[in-house]
């Protein structure tokens, strides 16, 4: 069986009216949620592969530590679009009586298949057992994803908040209280989120060695612990969905109060809790997410029922539609380019192909920036050539 299965015509998101009727696939999809999803996807291109990695304007390269770059935002980002989504489609299959044991079992699937196509991409091209990443993008998208579904079909938006808000709380409690086994207590025997010292990275080297996590290192960015804060970015999305299926007046005004809300409280917050991207703190969740929020709002406004206004961004759109297959694509070739060298110069093949650019463009964060833009450019080939086949790869 095919890890994806492959849908033929529009893909339809299904929405209430606001009388509750079914409406049309022309209605329930929505434009601004399709963009969002497919500027994500291209920043995330766009991040990852600048031109010779070693020159990248500051805003596409992640913080050290503490801190928050352009480049942070971009994963809690799609994380908050994955929550809008799974609530715009399980709602639709609730109401044509699917049951809720084979939701879950679906929703596991599709967990499991992400889990092992972002563990496959980890291993690309060598496959070496010994020094196999777990973690990683699709495995806390698979995750979180998961843990969503479960939580949304069981449980009411009021207590979705609380347990949202408690995971916040809590996640900021077990850094801030809870003392690290060979280092002590945070903020008294070590520094306050130690980038050594602190409980998920401590917890990251004890369930894998450090020849499995990222870079070989002494903690993973997406670590088992800092998953916990990512399923509330994703919450935060669920919460949206929700709102978005009630489409009442003033809508669209609430959202923007929320997203406002969140970053400034994310603002406040960061100055007892640092965002930190890494170890994906309570304040960076806020902050993220009212970003997240924003953007759309601004979206859904320009969008959504102006169906001529979003022509200028059909490429968003059609990178949106089939995120997946963009995603595993880019990072499959992306791999390949940096791993294949060259005979007798041993330049790898990502290199030799910037190696022109500088000639024309002198300054290399410039070339290095063009550079992504052109890949992400190859990137969409396939997508647009799905796009047109009415072709649409989902798990």
């Amino acid at each position: 069986m095919s890890l994806l299965a492959t849908t033929r015509g529009p893909v339809v998101i299904p929405a209430p009216s606001a009388t509750g009727a079914p409406v049309s696939a022309a209605q329930t999809r929505l434009q601004s949620l399709d963009v969002l999803r497919g500027a994500t996807i291209v920043l995330m291109i766009v991040v990852n592969t600048s031109g010779d990695l070693a020159h990248s304007y500051r805003p596409l390269v992640h913080a050290a530590w503490n801190g928050l770059t352009f480049a942070d935002v971009v994963f809690p980002c799609f994380l908050f679009i994955v929550g809008i989504s799974l609530v715009l489609s399980l709602s639709g299959r609730l109401r044509r009586g699917a049951g809720l044991p084979a939701l879950v079992r679906k929703a596991l699937r599709r967990a499991a298949i992400l889990f092992v196509i972002g563990v496959a991409l980890n291993g690309f091209p060598w496959y070496n057992l010994g020094t196999l990443r777990i973690y990683g993008v699709l495995q806390r998208i698979a995750l979180c994803y998961f843990v969503a579904v479960l939580l949304y079909l069981w449980l009411k938006p009021r207590t979705l908040v609380i347990v949202t808000a408690a995971i916040l709380l809590g996640y900021y409690a077990l850094l801030r209280w809870v003392p690290v086994p060979g280092y002590g207590m945070p903020g008294v025997d070590v520094p306050f989120l130690d980038p050594h010292g602190n409980l998920p990275a401590w917890l990251d080297r004890h369930v894998f060695p450090a020849s499995h996590l990222y870079l070989h290192g002494f903690y993973d960015p997406e670590g088992l612990l800092s998953s916990l804060p990512a399923v509330a970015s994703t919450l935060i999305g669920v919460l949206t969905g929700i709102e978005l299926l009630k489409e009442r007046a003033g809508s669209l005004k609430w959202t923007l109060v929320a997203g406002t809300s969140c970053l400034a409280t994310g603002l406040i917050w960061s100055h007892w809790f640092p965002l930190n991207k890494r170890l994906w703190t309570s304040s960076f969740v806020l902050l993220s997410a009212g970003i997240s929020l924003i953007a759309l709002v601004l979206l859904r406004w320009w969008l959504d029922g102006h169906s001529e206004r979003g022509r200028a961004l059909t490429p968003f759109k059609i990178f949106g539609i089939n995120a997946l297959a963009a995603y595993v694509f880019s990072d499959f070739l992306a791999v390949s380019l940096t791993s294949v060298r060259l005979p007798h110069s041993g330049v790898t093949l990502i290199h030799w192909l910037f190696h022109p650019l500088p000639a024309f463009l002198p300054n290399r964060y410039v070339a290095g920036l063009v550079c992504a833009i052109l890949f992400a450019g190859v990137c969409f080939l396939p997508v647009w050539l799905l796009y047109r086949k009415r072709i649409f790869l989902k798990v």
